[in-house]
């Protein structure tokens, strides 16, 4: 046999010729092709059941296992394949004079190819199926083939799926019906994963049948695409892999997304699909580092924000108004952002991702005009995610840091008005301060924990993120206020930019006017930007405009330990108070609030995101 002659014991040979084949599959797509294909290179082929009747309905030439071995299937087909002679001839080492003189002495004849799918377990327990069922679509003597094939890949081509079909008709027709070294150990490496999956999800549904955690857990991933590199360029192995049985959340449609932009997009869809379920208005965010720099609902602009936003001409559709509200939350920390939108991206809301410098958006459609722009944006490389409305997220979370593993239920509370029902104060909550607080409280479900939220007119005006101290967070989050309300001021207002300065600059130089800090060497190239050098925004002024503030919802992830965070946020306009409640300092916390003139709920619920 033209394979055996190639082999030496012990060694892998580059092209093997298919003699035989074994085939048994429960998904029958492509397998008649495949079939005919095989038997036009005179392999013959061994079956099973439905796959053998499948296989002469289409006139081919098909040898039944139990005629093979000698032995008849029984115990109601759940003894066919599990037999020396099935074995022996997946497993045998071709060129090992020992191997070789026991299959003659034994009868056995080589299969060179095995062609299988696994009983459909998965698919049994999500019909709801009783125990017993599910117990007989555990599938033994596919694995034990599977495993036997992938083992002697060196030999034996294994496959597992009817996308792999394609390959095995063309790499045979190209090599005079063999397969080569290369597509064998690539098929065996997806057996070895797909056989890990299977045992996987029994394991898993057996301890959970029991009642309990599974002892040991096996998760395996299927390779999607490679990324450039990691969170930094020196971590140069990096990938996107799926969950086995399970798709990505997005499909690709422009761009080469990164690690970090993907993290970024997996977390703001999950905030403004959430935020649209909520409210029931299109929401926005936009991301920087895994963790909004704002987010926003659907308000109409009123004409100051329109001015201080620089709206333009842009066409204010809801999605437009959504992302405009959320970019303008923090436009610095914006710079470079990774967009999100609830609904269909339109014309109009592409036209103002187009003039602002972003990384890329996550949406769950596109308007044909619309991802027009954006595919054209940054020359083609902008991304563009299409999010799967109705993909299932895992009920449970893992991760992996520094070798160890760790385990979590996902956060899945829906938080919406309910969770405002328990106000502690004098003061209650109006229908706007109640959005602003969801807006609020969602964004910070999805920021870096410490963190803290203000929102004003469904818009977040200040996120703070990842601080050690929640009164510091306050603090950081407060001062983002303040750019953001003084940038409505008269005199930032009428700073007077030189044609042709970027829209990023103005931006860049209206916050370090308002901060007022300016450096004598940066001085001069601020000073660049206007026409005429501006008249200084003065401490009294400033604090003057920040008391006319009112009516600033605050939502923190976790209740405060003390009031230096109430007497803070007073600064700065707020009325109204979210948080979980439960520190001994909550009486504290209420006076304050009362003290204030504050109106504050308790949520009972703590929103930590790490």
């Amino acid at each position: 046999m033209a394979h055996i002659l190639q082999a030496v014991e012990g060694a892998a040979v580059d092209t093997v010729k298919v003699t035989r084949a074994l085939l048994s599959v429960s998904d029958k797509d492509g397998l008649v092709e495949l079939a005919t294909s095989l038997a036009s290179h005179g392999v013959e082929l061994l079956s099973t059941g439905g796959t053998a009747k499948a296989m002469r309905a289409a006139g081919l030439t098909v040898t039944d296992v139990s005629e093979y071995t000698g032995f008849p299937e029984m115990m109601d087909g759940r003894v066919k394949t599990l037999h020396p002679s099935v074995h022996g001839g997946i497993m045998h080492v071709r060129g090992n004079e020992e191997h070789e003189e026991a299959m003659k002495s034994q009868g056995m004849k080589a299969i060179d190819l095995v062609v299988l799918n696994l009983y459909p377990f998965e698919a049994t327990v999500a019909k709801g199926s009783g125990f017993d069922t599910c117990i007989e679509n555990i599938d033994i003597g596919g694995p034990s083939m599977l495993r036997s094939s992938a083992k002697n890949h060196k030999y034996v081509t294994i496959c597992t799926s009817p996308e792999q079909y394609p390959a095995v008709m063309a790499e045979m027709k190209a090599n005079d019906g063999c397969t080569t070294l290369g597509t064998r150990r690539t098929f065996a490496a997806a057996a070895y994963a797909l056989s890990a999956a299977y045992d996987s999800a029994i394991s898993s549904w057996f301890c959970g049948e029991l009642g309990s955690a599974a002892p040991v857990t096996s998760r395996v991933y299927h390779r999607e695409m490679g990324l450039k590199y990691g969170c930094n360029p020196q971590q140069k192995a990096a990938g996107v892999y799926s969950l086995s049985g399970r798709d990505l959340p997005f499909t690709v449609l422009g761009g080469v997304p990164g690690y970090i932009n993907l993290l970024d997009a997996t977390n703001a869809w999950q905030l403004v699909k959430e935020l649209k379920a909520a409210t029931g208005l299109p929401a926005a965010a936009s991301f920087k580092h895994v963790s909004p720099a704002g987010a926003a609902v659907a308000v109409p602009l009123s004409e100051e924000e329109i001015a201080a936003y620089e709206v333009g001409t842009v066409e204010m559709t809801p999605t437009a108004i959504a992302y405009i509200r959320a970019r303008n939350a923090d436009p610095m920390s914006s710079f470079g952002d990774f967009a999100a939108v609830s609904d269909v991206v339109d014309e109009a809301t592409a036209k103002v991702l187009k003039r602002e410098v972003a990384d890329g958006i996550i949406a769950p459609g596109y308007e044909p005009a619309a991802l027009e722009i954006l595919k054209k944006k940054k020359g083609g490389k902008f991304i563009v995610l299409e999010a799967k409305p109705d993909y299932e997220a895992p009920a449970g979370e893992f991760r992996e840091v520094y070798g160890v593993g760790f385990y979590q239920d996902r956060n899945s509370v829906a938080f919406g008005k309910d969770n405002l029902k328990d106000v502690r104060t004098k003061s209650t909550l109006p229908e706007e301060a109640q959005r602003d607080l969801v807006v609020a409280s969602i964004c910070a479900k999805y920021t870096q924990s410490n963190s803290v939220g203000y929102a004003k007119r469904g818009q977040m005006v200040g996120v703070g993120a990842g601080q050690q101290s929640r009164v510091d967070c306050v603090k950081l989050a407060a001062r983002k206020v303040s750019v953001w309300w003084l940038r409505h001021h008269p005199k930032v207002q009428g700073l007077q930019f030189k044609d042709g300065t970027k829209r990023q600059d103005r931006v860049n130089a209206r916050v370090r006017y308002i901060e007022g800090d300016i450096t004598a060497s940066e001085r001069p190239a601020w000073e660049s930007n206007f026409e005429a050098k501006p008249e200084a925004l003065t401490a009294e002024e400033k604090d003057a405009f920040l008391a006319e503030l009112s009516g600033v919802s605050l939502s923190s992830d976790a209740f405060f330990p003390f009031r230096d965070s109430i007497d803070h946020a007073s600064k700065v306009g707020v009325s109204y108070v979210a948080q979980a409640g439960g520190s001994v300092a909550d009486e504290q916390v209420i006076a304050a609030c009362d003290e204030y003139g504050m109106s504050m709920a308790f949520t009972g619920i703590r929103l930590f995101h790490h």
